[in-house]
């Protein structure tokens, strides 16, 4: 199967979230909830992640305002910590650990037949807003390796032909 890579954003949204509507509205009430919590703009940004899949450029300035911070310090929290998205994510999320152990056991090999099946590389989506791939430096997981993750879940000793079987199995249509 190849799936081509996105090219720019792509306008879907992850399969559980929401579209980004009532912004200023939804982050006061985010920011709300945790008034008078001390480092409370983790927990703020991982709310609005959950809201919506991913952490909206919009919202940058907004939080920033109303938690007496800098733009830039917001914007350096979203863009430093690699669990937070400033695009959608797939419908899957794939996650490949590229841990030494990992690394040790054949997991290079996996990733690059990860990267030419969807045709993407770390930090892509699929043009059909199927996959995300992201890199990971430990799931752990490590006696059991090669490791991934596909939303959320563990899976160990992942091979390429396990991958196509995970991958068939992802796309099989639900009935």
């Amino acid at each position: 199967m190849q799936v081509s890579p996105k090219s720019g954003s792509r306008s879907g949204l992850q399969s559980d979230s929401e579209p980004v509507t009532n912004l200023e509205q939804t982050l006061d009430a985010i920011v709300a909830e945790h008034a008078g919590q001390i480092g409370a703009l983790m927990p703020i940004l991982h709310a609005v992640q959950e809201k919506w899949g991913f952490v909206p450029e919009t919202a940058i300035p907004i939080l920033a305002s109303r938690l007496n911070l800098s733009r830039a310090e917001v914007h350096g929290v979203v863009h430093f910590y690699h669990d937070f998205r400033s695009e959608p994510a797939g419908k899957h999320v794939i996650q490949v650990c590229r841990a030494e152990a990992c690394q040790a056991m054949g997991s290079v090999a996996l990733e690059e037949h990860i990267k030419n099946t969807l045709g993407i590389d770390y930090g892509q989506t699929t043009t059909d807003g199927q996959f995300t791939l992201q890199a990971v430096y430990c799931l752990g997981n490590c006696a059991c390796t090669p490791t991934l993750s596909i939303n959320d879940h563990i899976y160990a000793r992942v091979t390429p032909k396990r991958f196509e079987l995970l991958l068939q199995s992802l796309l099989k249509p639900v009935s």
